[in-house]
């Protein structure tokens, strides 16, 4: 029975965790989106602005990335099965 409820609350925390992709999603949109209004405004400055919102996008996107890693972590790799 410790063993199901474990499982079943890893299962629920790694939905849990994954919910925080929805951030890096909103985040990269709006900032794309605001590259892009801000390219209109500055043409000339296009290929700073594009520098600019890449390196924004790769950090936003790291916590995606810790997300899923613990999601994966959760689920197939779990560490709680060992303290029964």
């Amino acid at each position: 029975m410790e063993q199901a409820i474990v499982l079943a609350a890893s299962a629920i925390g790694a939905g849990l965790a994954m919910i925080a992709g929805l951030g890096p999603g909103i985040g990269e949109g709006y900032c794309g989106g605001k590259a892009v209004e801000a390219v209109g405004r500055q043409p000339e400055a296009s290929g700073a602005i594009t520098k600019q919102m890449i390196i924004g996008d790769a950090l936003a996107e790291t916590t995606g990335l810790y997300s899923l890693i613990i999601a994966l972590l959760l689920m197939y790799a779990n560490p709680f099965i060992g303290k029964l």
